[in-house]
């Protein structure tokens, strides 16, 4: 019976980190989302790298008054939770924007945080790559006349 327990138990251990693993593995990569602000609506581009827990990467903001990308700093990962900062800078003055967020597959479940202005939530989906197999090789064909 002794036995049988510890099996199971490393058994769980195994599932636990091999679970925390592919959260963030999982994260990697190109997300996008929008939503409505009290400066009209946005559009993000997310695109992350993941190095054990740490997260980095950049934020890539679309409103009306422009485009703007920023490295994000403070990025984190435990499990399904992700968080970092988008520091922004408007003239002289600059901005704190919070994120945490829930992962689940191809969606992260975001909470905005902007100084003590506004909040927002919005989801951010994964931006899948095209991958082009048509399965036809085309042989290069020599005129010998």
């Amino acid at each position: 019976m002794k036995t049988y327990r510890k099996a199971v138990a490393v058994a769980a251990l195994a599932l636990a980190l091999v679970g925390t693993g592919r959260a963030g593995e999982s994260v990697a990569g190109k997300w996008k989302g929008q939503f409505d602000s009290q400066i009209g609506q946005q559009k993000y581009t997310f695109e992350f790298k993941v190095d054990g827990t740490n997260v980095t990467g950049t934020a890539t903001g679309e409103r009306e008054m422009g485009t703007n990308t920023v490295a994000i700093t403070e990025g984190k990962i435990n499990k399904d939770e992700i968080s970092f900062v988008e520091p922004l800078k408007f003239g002289d003055n600059e901005m704190r924007i919070e994120y945490t967020g829930k992962v689940a597959g191809n969606e992260i479940k975001f909470h905005r945080k902007v100084g003590d202005v506004a909040e927002e939530d919005f989801v951010a989906n994964r931006v899948k790559t095209a991958t082009v197999t048509s399965g036809i090789n085309r042989m290069k064909t020599v005129d010998t006349n």
